[in-house]
């Protein structure tokens, strides 16, 4: 039998191998696109309210897509998760050591556009399998945030008066403290600003 006369065969490897990366290539981009919608309506939604299908039908893909890329919808929410820290992450390491006023800026960047939606998570964190590991390690981020960009206000310090001031500065700084001064007091953004560096700065001088 002339194999080469099959329309379905196809003896060049290269071709194969274009057809396997294509292939590859659609995959990932299906699998973005459900990782996008997944962080889009982590945001929007109580978590608890959050289906796999809502995911599917925001990503405009089939359920079963969803499925075969991310098992179940902890397994999504956590890949979800990891690649929003990362792009926070990105966003406030940009904030330069010992800058009061840059670090403050790009931190209300951050509370203006996620805080009311980290809010909502912190609500929900004992209510929601993997959401408290989820704010455990924006904490734990958040503190070591702190402490970088602030060295200067715990420079010299003693163990325990170290901690004593790492916590104020991840006090002052927390979305909490964005909530108490942009929608409890309703001050702008730029008074919010002012009042976190009035807070800060005086811990900037040398002891």
């Amino acid at each position: 039998m002339n194999m080469s006369a099959d329309p379905k065969f196809d003896p060049t490897p290269s071709k194969r191998r274009y057809r396997m990366a294509a292939r590859a290539a659609a995959a990932a981009t299906t699998r973005d696109r459900i990782l996008e919608a997944a962080v889009t309506v982590f945001w929007e939604q109580p978590l608890v309210d959050i289906s796999l299908e809502v995911v599917a039908r925001r990503a405009g893909v089939s359920l079963p897509t969803v499925i075969r890329h991310f098992g179940d919808r902890q397994g999504l929410f956590a890949v979800a998760a990891g690649r929003e820290y990362e792009r926070i992450r990105q966003q406030r390491d940009d904030a330069p050591i010992g800058d009061v006023r840059a670090a403050v800026r790009i931190l209300v960047d951050h509370y203006e556009e996620l805080g009311d939606a980290v809010l909502r998570l912190l609500a929900e964190e004992g209510r929601v399998p993997g959401l408290r590991e989820i704010a455990d390690q924006g904490r734990a981020y958040h503190a070591a945030w702190c402490e970088r960009v602030f060295a200067a206000a715990l420079a010299g310090l003693d163990a325990e008066a170290h901690a004593r001031r790492l916590a104020e500065l991840i006090g002052v700084t927390d979305v909490l403290m964005w909530k108490i001064l942009r929608r409890d007091r309703g001050l702008s953004r730029s008074e919010t600003e002012r009042a976190l560096r009035e807070l800060i700065e005086p811990h900037m001088a040398p002891h």
